[in-house]
């Protein structure tokens, strides 16, 4: 993978999961890596849900990455999500990295190469059951990612997207807790395990990297084959 050491990289939701992984990796990378989220820990606070969240006091003169890691799961039978529900879900998941990227589209554009990395879900490709306000959500914010990636082209800012299936992070700890829910959802995915937060990582570092420099408008999918795969 192409160096890491010259970028500077912010990551939005790094307190945990995906997120923190992400941190730690670019970090080891030699990354400039600059956090927010709404964990004391992180470089500002942040709140995804917030409209008058602001990321210029931490923002740098060029910024070469911007990774946006906020996500749900807030599963239920289509009649029992009500309207606040699903607007939940579009703040959090569609809204929040909509604020992210129009504060940091400056800072991005002077870096005269930058890669946004934003996070959907398999379910937002794949119809599952109860999924129905987060893959809403997900499936609007990979249409905000191919539009953007259209209109920023031209100042060499790329946006893609990964769509990881179930992945053993704090946010799925309900789905997975208890070994019999473990091995029902590893059994669910052609490659017989679920996701790690090191695999939508590397995918991550991936797509900040040069190595990935003619990538833009792609929708990433590591789900262990769920999507495109049925075994026999």
């Amino acid at each position: 993978m192409k160096v890491l050491t010259t970028k500077n990289i912010l990551i939005i939701g790094a307190s945990s999961g995906i997120g923190a992984e992400v941190a730690d990796r670019l970090t080891q990378a030699g990354a400039n890596t600059i956090t927010a989220s709404r964990n004391a820990n992180a470089n500002v606070l942040w709140d995804a849900t917030d409209p008058a969240a602001d990321l210029n006091p931490i923002l740098p003169e060029e910024l070469h990455g911007l990774v946006y890691c906020p996500g749900s799961i807030n599963l239920k039978p289509f009649a029992r999500i009500s309207d606040e529900d699903f607007l939940n879900d579009f703040q959090l998941n569609v809204m929040g990295a909509i604020r992210a990227i129009r504060q940091a589209i400056p800072a991005l554009k002077r870096s005269g190469n930058a890669s946004v990395v934003l996070y959907s879900t398999v379910a937002a490709k794949a119809g599952m059951n109860f999924h129905a306000s987060v893959a809403t959500s997900k499936r609007a914010l990979e249409g905000l990612a191919l539009s953007l990636a259209a209109e920023f082209a031209g100042s060499n800012i790329r946006f893609n997207v990964i769509a990881p299936s179930l992945t053993d992070t704090p946010l799925a700890a309900q789905l997975l807790s208890s070994p019999e829910k473990q091995e029902a959802s590893a059994k669910r995915h052609p490659l017989g395990r679920i996701g790690r937060t090191d695999d939508m990582a590397g995918a991550t570092l991936f797509l900040l990297s040069d190595d990935s420099s003619w990538m833009t408008g792609q929708i990433l999918a590591v789900d262990g084959g769920l999507s495109t795969i049925k075994s026999l």
